[in-house]
């Protein structure tokens, strides 16, 4: 299977407290982050939700859903949240969130396989086309935090 790595930063200008907030109730991502189409709980986790498996559908630039259950492994409330994904997407996810002035940085590791054949099929190709679309949805993540926070967010995203 065709593996990807993304990372994601965003500066927001607002404090840790409130983006760890928004970003760690995955389950309110579809009233703010558009491309969040439903966040379902499947498992409930520890008191921090460790252990806790959600499925996630996302509806992308491109036209296609992709739908994929992630179990948190891992949560440090204000600095960091780790899951694995299982369905459509295999992989990991890592959060890690710190204080840089008045900005809290928040920064996302996602290391995937894609599962749909198709889409392995076109990996030699669409490669670029995938890592586009990936970056146009968390752009639309971080203008849907800014929105929900009314505070600056920075895209700061690169590979």
């Amino acid at each position: 299977m065709p593996a990807y790595e993304f990372i994601t930063i965003w500066r927001v200008k607002a404090p840790i407290e409130k983006v760890w907030d928004e970003i760690y109730h995955s389950e309110k991502w579809p009233e703010w982050w558009r491309g969040v189409e439903e966040v379902t709980e499947l498992k409930k986790g520890d008191d921090l939700g460790v252990g806790s498996i959600r499925r996630y559908t996302w509806k992308s630039a491109l036209p296609y859903r992709l739908s994929f259950d992630m179990e948190t492994v891992r949560v440090e409330p204000m600095s960091a949240m780790e899951g694995i994904a299982r369905g459509e997407l295999d992989g990991r996810g890592i959060w890690n969130l710190s204080i840089d002035g008045e900005y809290t940085t928040a920064r996302y590791e996602w290391q995937v396989e894609t599962t749909k054949p198709w889409m392995n099929l076109l990996a030699p190709l669409a490669r670029p086309l995938f890592k586009w679309n990936h970056d146009v949805v968390m752009k639309w993540g971080a203008e849907g935090l800014a929105r929900r926070l009314d505070a600056a967010v920075i895209d700061e995203s690169g590979d």
